[in-house]
């Protein structure tokens, strides 16, 4: 066989196993994303024009919560937001809307409590998609009807309803029940937090 044959076999078969290498180590990316971002992962191949762009995209968002100080709270501070949104919720009944724009706020200084920058909406999706994905469609439903409600008048029903998706990411902030592995459906112990939370709007 030529020198130049057995040359060209050679430089063929590093070919193949390079791209066998490539497909596989981008396949174990595309799982871990998948494990770490949940539906995220399919809300950003959607809005992207092609899924290794989405995938460029989450793994930004991986890098850059790796150098987030995300901090646990401690019982004290947990107990202290409880009786504030407690108290919001009391207000819904007399002010709906002014309750839902409190229940925002609060939100936005939790996040800052645990280490989250709270620069801007978007930001604020981005970071947290990396630990609380589960926690954001109620994230954008809330913050989507308080929106709306600033440009034309809400119901109360519809103000109800984005306390409740605000609950939702109130609680899962607060309890850490999105950490690792519950954020993908695995729900923690104690996942529900304080029961003072979910008085006022469940009516």
């Amino acid at each position: 066989m030529p020198t130049w044959l057995v040359i060209i076999i050679v430089i063929a078969a590093i070919l193949a196993l390079g791209a066998v290498a490539w497909f596989v180590i981008a396949g174990q990316r595309r799982r871990r994303l998948q494990e770490t971002f949940g539906p995220e992962y399919d809300r950003a191949v959607k809005e992207h024009e092609n899924p290794r762009e989405a995938e460029r995209e989450l793994s930004s968002r991986v890098k850059r919560h790796s150098d987030l100080d995300i901090r646990p709270l401690p019982k004290s501070t947990k107990d202290r937001y409880a009786q504030e949104w407690a108290l919001i919720q009391e207000q819904f009944v007399d002010r709906p809307s002014g309750a839902v724009v409190e229940a925002d706020r609060v939100l936005v200084s939790l996040m800052a409590e645990r280490g989250y920058p709270t620069e801007g909406y978007d930001q604020q999706v981005a970071d947290l998609s990396v630990r609380h994905a589960n926690a954001l469609r109620h994230y954008r439903a809330g913050h989507d009807t308080l929106e709306r409600h600033r440009e034309t008048e809400m119901s109360t029903e519809d103000m109800r309803e984005a306390m409740k998706h605000y609950r939702e990411v109130f609680e899962d902030l607060l309890t850490d029940a999105g950490e690792g592995a519950e954020s993908h459906g695995e729900q923690a112990p104690g996942n529900r937090g304080n029961g003072t939370a979910r008085r006022g709007t469940d009516r």
